[in-house]
């Protein structure tokens, strides 16, 4: 890896049962650097050109956007493949040409990179990726070392499940009843929830059991992942 440790805005999460590691950026994705991957939930690639299609006024570029927070990804952790833990493509209407010239021209910038998708429920009405990104399609789990990968969140015997899905978030209290909804990743005893990557979607305040580990992404001039204590108030 480039760069680890605070510098970086990114924080540590450990499963000392199974000896994982991830190491947690604030662009949204974690890296596993023992298997050398990047894992990066909700993509949601050409959700916005799927709405204006539908002729709702959303904001334009962010396939753009989203691709090139992955080309900073792979240039700070060295990252030899993805792990997209579904929703790669937000619709059948996501094959844009536009989006699709978009996704081509990034895979040829990365033409060595192992990519896989786990597939999740907007994939199987997008349809899987084209031929010309070259990625392997699965169905969850998909078994990593100590890690299942899926796209819904739920147990899995012997493993820690990552999932993405439900866009976790965390709502952190104020004084004067302020109230600040931050993407965060979700770590129970069995498993994880990742933030949605793309740049284009919703937030859910997952129900935060005893001993959950909650890990904010805090936006901003210099972004930062923040390990949040037990103690804060949180909804």
């Amino acid at each position: 890896m480039a760069s680890t440790g605070p510098a970086d805005g990114t924080a540590w999460f450990r499963w000392p049962e199974g000896g994982g590691r991830l190491q947690l950026w604030p662009q949204k994705a974690a890296f596993d650097p023992d298997a050398g991957l990047l894992l990066v939930a909700d993509a949601h690639l050409g959700k916005a050109v799927s709405f204006r299609r539908l002729g709702v006024p959303v904001p334009e570029a962010t396939t753009d956007e989203a691709l090139g927070r992955l080309d900073a990804l792979i240039a700070a952790t060295g990252a030899r493949g993805i792990v997209f833990l579904g929703d790669l493509l937000h619709s059948a209407r996501a094959h844009a040409a536009g989006t699709m010239a978009a996704l081509r021209a990034w895979r040829r910038r990365h033409a060595a990179l192992d990519l896989t998708l786990v597939r999740g429920n907007h994939d199987q009405h997008a349809g899987d990726p084209p031929d010309a990104l070259d990625m392997r399609v699965v169905d969850g789990p998909l078994r990593i070392g100590p890690w299942a990968l899926q796209h819904q969140p739920g147990p899995v015997a012997g493993a820690f499940a990552l999932a993405g899905h439900v866009h976790p978030c965390v709502v952190l209290g104020g004084r004067g009843g302020d109230r600040l909804r931050l993407p965060c990743f979700h770590f129970g005893k069995d498993g994880g929830v990742l933030p949605a990557f793309g740049p284009f979607t919703g937030m859910h305040a997952l129900p935060r059991a005893a001993g959950d580990r909650l890990y904010a992404v805090a936006d901003g001039i210099a972004p930062q992942v923040i390990a949040l204590p037990a103690a804060s108030s949180v909804a």
